[in-house]
């Protein structure tokens, strides 16, 4: 599946981003290293400049460009929790140990508002997120969630918000309610990573772009992996690949599924029609199974997304795929024009909950489900730790189960999709 580029996407984030995609050099010849990261995204970035501030010698190996799979395309939101929600994590670990994974994620949403200050980069955050609801049957899904979270997880900060109430927040007629959380936001994803590259730099670690790794073994109690011009000699290794690990582990690759998925810019609104839209300048989900989420940026376009295939593919057009349901939501934006469309890959598990572990000192982050700004974070921190001698949070994330797809390699995306046909039947009755 994994295709090599020099160049990244042609999305929005790239043409804000023109002016900082420096080309880092290839690996070439032999080197040593303590600590080798396949994978320059979100997971493996925020890992090496964690280790590098600690003082370890750290390389990163990236097969195309930094950020330039799903952690350079997201849309952006920094939204608190994971993709499977909180019941599964609670039923595998315990409501203790569950908590704990929560306070984790909390933990990053905090650090991601203060690392770009502390590191001197800027990626466009800014605060606020907004669940909403659809359907008036699923209003409660919110309330829920707003009870639940105040008393089974300490996070008592959110705001209910009612219909009469929502035109001060989003100006459409689609939702029923919503619920405010300050704690998470929305950012500029490639401008997030390019500042940790930067950061990883600074501190001392290597990044080594059209670099793919080929392979990897042990070798006299260190890991060796080859590139197309060279190898590293490591002495621990961490697999920071997510979708696009392909044959490097096979074993690991079976537990997640590549899928699709893709969103559209407009062209710059004026900021009178980019303020009525969303008056506060959250970003905004909703609950529906195959969810909308969109924002503002700071030149006044509005980013949408949602659409998702479970084959793999994505549409010829993505800005005539996405049109119907950005007017869905904002009829007003009938025939506005979109200037920018794109797609990419996420890693999804059979149960969405997170894929992070350990076989000695080999490291590995996967799984996050479409749903991976913040907890690619806690990820980063729970594997980082452990490197330092720290294993516990890690320990927390090695008591989840994430299975492989039953069907295998050729009929675990068509089964997968016939159950998503079903719920996306069931979203629109």
């Amino acid at each position: 599946m994994f295709q090599q580029s020099t160049q990244h996407v042609a999305s929005y984030y790239a043409h804000t981003c023109a002016d900082r995609l420096v080309h880092r050099a290839a690996l070439e010849g032999e080197h040593d290293t303590e600590v080798l990261i396949i994978g320059a995204g979100f997971s493996g970035l925020h890992t090496a400049l964690r280790l590098a501030l600690a003082g370890k010698r750290v390389t990163v190996l990236e097969a195309s460009r930094v950020a330039w799979a799903a952690s350079g395309r997201n849309g952006g939101q920094a939204i608190l929790g994971w993709s499977c929600d909180m019941p599964p994590l609670e039923a595998a670990l315990g409501h203790e140990r569950a908590r704990r994974l929560w306070d984790g994620m909390r933990w990053a949403a905090r650090e991601l508002r203060d690392l770009p200050g502390r590191e001197d980069f800027d990626c466009d955050y800014r605060p606020g997120h907004l669940w909403t609801s659809v359907m008036p049957r699923r209003v409660g899904l919110l309330t829920d969630w707003q009870h639940e979270a105040s008393h089974k997880w300490g996070h008592d900060g959110l705001q209910f918000i009612p219909r009469h109430q929502l035109p001060h927040w989003v100006a459409s007629e689609r939702y029923q309610a919503g619920l405010f959380d300050p704690e998470g936001g929305h950012l500029n994803p490639l401008k997030l990573a390019l500042g940790l590259a930067n950061a990883i730099e600074r501190a001392g670690g290597r990044i080594h772009e059209q670099s793919k790794a080929l392979d990897y073994r042990e070798e006299g109690g260190r890991f060796v992996v080859s590139t197309p011009r060279g190898l590293v000699r490591a002495d621990v290794l961490v697999l920071a690949c997510n979708a696009y690990l392909d044959r490097l582990d096979p074993q690991l690759a079976s537990c997640v599924l590549p899928v699709g998925t893709y969103q559209v810019a407009t062209a710059p609104l004026t900021k009178d029609q980019a303020m009525a839209l969303l008056p506060n300048n959250v970003c905004v989900t909703d609950n529906q199974f195959v969810l909308d989420y969109f924002r503002r940026t700071p030149d006044n376009r509005l980013l949408f997304g949602g659409g998702c295939t479970y084959l793999g593919g994505m549409p010829k057009n993505i800005a005539a795929a996405t049109r119907p349901f950005l007017q869905r939501v904002f009829p007003q934006l009938a025939g506005v024009k979109l200037e920018f469309a794109w797609g990419g890959h996420i890693d999804l598990t059979l149960k969405r909950t997170p894929d992070i572990g350990r076989r000695g000192e080999l490291y590995w982050m996967q799984g996050y489900s479409g749903h991976g700004v913040l907890p690619t974070l806690a990820a980063a921190r729970a594997v980082s730790d452990a490197i330092l001698g720290q294993p516990d949070e890690l320990g927390l994330y090695q008591g989840l189960s994430n299975g492989r797809f039953p069907g295998g390699k050729y009929l675990a995306a068509p089964l997968e999709a016939i159950g998503k046909a079903w719920y996306r039947l069931r979203d629109s009755i």
